[in-house]
């Protein structure tokens, strides 16, 4: 399996968004769900995540024409094989801060572990939003009740390699207090 050193890893990751139809090998699969279950969580609340890996190609279509009639605009998860939705059990009424920032940051490792591995990944946030309007979608997905949709990686084989690039040192604004 390829494999990258850490920081070579975070240079090269970005976003793919085309894909050649193949699956990720069952190895790399299995690295990027380790990588999921050693994701940080908020207040160590494990059981308030469920990730669904989705490669049924009926509801991945359920999800990308969802986020067509919301945004109108096709093809938000890409043609990716793969899709790994990460949800929510919120501790109040509605998912906080704390809820989306686990998700993420679960999301992120699985990106990461991708990337390692040479598998194509993307972030996708928007068509999370839409299937949220679409309960009748939300309702094929078989989440545990309570749970709520925030955010998901699609994966798959791309043409094309990962490499590391030069990464700006002024992108994001610093301020030190010393």
């Amino acid at each position: 399996m390829f494999v990258m050193e850490t920081m070579a890893t975070i240079r090269s990751r970005h976003a793919i968004r085309q894909y050649t139809g193949a699956a990720p090998s069952p190895a790399a699969m299995a690295q990027i769900e380790t990588a999921l279950q050693a994701a940080p969580v908020a207040m160590g609340a494990y059981d308030h995540l469920h990730a669904t890996i989705i490669t049924d190609p009926a509801i991945l279509k359920a999800i990308d024409d969802t986020a067509a009639r919301q945004f109108g605009r096709a093809n938000m998860l890409y043609g990716a094989p793969v899709f790994i939705l990460l949800s929510a059990k919120p501790a109040h009424e509605t998912l906080g801060n704390a809820d989306y920032a686990s998700a993420g940051i679960v999301v992120h490792n699985m990106a990461l572990a991708a990337t390692a591995a040479g598998v194509g990944c993307c972030y996708i946030w928007g068509a999370v939003a839409a299937l949220n309007q679409e309960p009748a979608t939300v309702a094929k997905l078989n989440l545990p009740a309570g749970f709520v949709p925030c955010c998901g990686l699609v994966l798959g084989e791309f043409a094309g390699d990962y490499a590391p690039r030069e990464i700006p040192s002024d992108r994001i604004g610093i301020n030190r207090l010393a």
